[in-house]
C-alpha cells in the first residue's frame, strides 16, 4: 500500500502544479504578457499534464478501476470540459475579458473535478452536504 500513497501524493501534487500554473498562464494571458510565448512555459504544462495522467490511471489500475465507477467517470467529462475552457482562456479567446471569464469557468471545472475525487460522487461538492 506504500506505492499506491506515493502515487496518490505524486497525482494530487501533479494537479496542484497544474492549476497553479494554468492560473498563472491564464493570468498572463489576459494581461497579454509576452511571457507566454517563452518555451519553457509552452513546454512545462505537457509536463505536469502528463504526470498527472499518468499517475491517474497508475491509480486506477492499482484500484482495478475497470468498470470505472461513475464519479470516476464523471471527473473524466469535466477534465475534458476544463481543458477546452483552459485552450479558450489562454489562446482561442478573443479579448482579455473573454479569456479571464474561460479562465474563471475552467477553474470552476477544476474545483468540481477537484470535489468528485474527494467525495468519489458525480455530485462532487454535493454529495457532502
Amino acid at each position: 500500500m506504500e506505492s499506491y500513497t506515493a502515487v496518490k501524493h505524486l497525482h494530487v501534487t501533479a494537479a496542484y502544479l497544474s492549476l497553479i500554473f494554468f492560473v498563472l498562464r491564464a493570468f498572463w494571458s489576459v494581461n497579454e504578457n509576452s511571457v507566454l510565448k517563452a518555451r519553457w512555459v509552452k513546454i512545462a504544462p505537457h509536463v505536469i499534464d502528463t504526470a498527472l495522467l499518468a499517475f491517474g490511471v497508475a491509480l486506477a489500475v492499482m484500484l482495478n478501476f475497470w468498470p470505472l465507477p461513475g464519479w470516476l467517470t464523471a471527473k473524466i467529462v469535466a477534465l475534458i470540459v476544463y481543458i477546452v475552457l483552459g485552450t479558450v482562456a489562454i489562446k482561442r479567446g478573443a479579448t482579455p475579458a473573454s479569456r479571464a471569464l474561460f479562465a474563471v469557468a475552467a477553474v470552476a471545472v477544476f474545483a468540481y473535478i477537484l470535489g468528485a475525487a474527494t467525495q468519489h460522487s458525480a455530485l462532487s461538492w454535493l454529495a457532502a452536504a
